[in-house]
């Protein structure tokens, strides 16, 4: 038998699918269709869009690649973030003083929204919101969260600041010397979160197909004719929700965001003891580090446990190698504890660290870039969505609509991707030794 710690036996198990809510009944494309809408992509933004459409008595087929939550949704932490890396101020001047105040009231109620939507819906995605624990590697990053924790408050958040010994008391770690505590803050089951959605959206009259990779989508008449090897849908409107897995089907979309990569490894189940120390009371930690460590339980008490790899194999240049030293780093009373998985997926990140929506033609959306804080804000963006592709007037929504800008030489830092993971680290470390970010 495999050693259940080895790189052989758990590099690229994805561990949600091991405990994961049944897959929705979808088929594959496989005639000709009509809809009012199109929705690409079948991860959180495309099954929440696709809901919130159907449930507005709309007509509404949505197209997946692989399987439903084949992505990011399925290869996600699961946390739910509840707040940007901007102060306010800062989103107002990147937005403008209205939608920035739209976006910061959204952001304040996103994860009570999605909680909600869980409780609503019905969802069994194992969903615990005990609070999120915001983490400073450093002495000028803590000079960073106090402003930002500051700046939050001043609208209305219940954000409370925490030294060392509190830091220590709420998550169990003695890595840290300060920390923001978000009480609003949780954690899923990502990939049952997926598939609840889509469940959800079924029942609603929505269709969903698999396994139907759309090869072009083109204009026909004032209708969009979206096509894949078996079939077509022809609908006034086509919704994007590909995310960081985003191809050349819009051009230059792609070339919008920096297609980085998330690694994480599950623990075996800690034992009662270890629990008392590790995260008590279920909340989420993630830190100001760039290449962030975050963790939180899954319903088994395994620790789920990430950091910013290097490609899609987790371990590339060493990437199950940093994760463990950053288990150890962060919860050192685990050292010894058994790694039953390692895993890797993409996320999108836009040189603003905050999701874009695009409306490149008439009759096409697309909403992506979410930046790590996905879990959140796939919905705020696939609620957006909704509002917008039924009528609602830019100046409703909580994102500005934005042309597709490609980031200039895309093509070629992405090449260098790779290398930032050690890169990101080293500089982590040296903050660590200068105290300073």
């Amino acid at each position: 038998m495999t050693n259940p710690g080895s790189k052989e036996s758990t590099n690229g198990r994805i561990h949600w699918y091991s405990t994961a809510g049944a897959a929705p009944d979808c088929s594959v494309l496989a005639s000709e269709i009509d809809a009012d809408f199109v929705v690409v992509g079948g991860g959180l933004t495309g099954t929440r869009t696709a809901l919130g459409l159907a449930e507005q008595g709309a007509k509404v087929a949505l197209l997946e690649a692989r399987e439903i939550g084949w992505g990011a949704s399925g290869r996600s932490g699961g946390q739910c973030n509840p707040m940007w890396r901007a102060t306010p101020d800062d989103l107002a001047q990147r937005v403008g003083d209205a939608c920035g105040a739209r976006l910061v009231e959204t952001t304040i109620g996103s994860a009570d929204a999605l909680f909600r939507d869980i409780e609503t819906y019905g969802i069994d995605c194992d969903p615990e919101q005990n609070g999120w624990v915001q983490a400073a590697h450093c002495g000028k990053a803590q000079n960073s969260l106090e402003r930002l924790g500051e700046a939050w408050n001043k609208v209305g958040t219940n954000i409370s600041f925490q030294d060392r010994a509190q830091t220590q008391a709420i998550s169990g770690s003695p890595a840290y010397a300060f920390s923001l505590f978000h009480p609003n803050g949780g954690h899923v089951h990502p990939l049952s979160l997926t598939r609840g959605f889509a469940r959800t959206a079924i029942k609603f009259g929505a269709q969903l197909f698999e396994n139907s990779p759309v090869l072009g989508m083109t204009r026909v008449g004032s209708k969009w004719k979206v096509a894949t090897a078996n079939g077509s849908v022809t609908a006034p409107q086509v919704i994007l929700t590909t995310n960081a897995y985003s191809d050349d089907l819009w051009p230059k979309l792609r070339q919008t965001f920096y297609p980085l990569v998330s690694i994480s490894l599950a623990t075996a189940p800690l034992s009662d003891n270890l629990q008392k120390t590790v995260l008590p009371n279920a909340v989420t930690i993630a830190d100001s580090r760039r290449a962030i460590y975050y963790s939180r339980y899954d319903r088994d008490r395994r620790l789920i446990f990430g950091c910013v790899g290097s490609t899609e194999n987790a371990a590339t240049l060493g990437g199950i190698q940093r994760l463990k030293r950053g288990l150890r780093t962060v919860f050192p009373q685990l050292a010894d504890q058994p790694i039953e998985a390692t895993w890797a997926g993409r996320i999108a990140v836009t040189p603003e660290m905050m999701p874009h929506l695009h409306e490149p033609d008439s009759g096409v959306l697309a909403g992506l870039g979410f930046s790590g804080r996905g879990i959140a804000m796939t919905s705020v963006m696939a609620r957006t969505l909704v509002k917008k592709a039924l009528g609602a007037g830019d100046e409703t929504l909580p994102f500005p609509v934005l042309p597709v800008r490609p980031i200039p030489f895309q093509p070629v830092t992405r090449r260098l991707i790779p290398l930032a993971a050690p890169a990101m680290t080293l500089r982590d470390r040296l903050d660590a030794v200068l105290g300073r970010s």
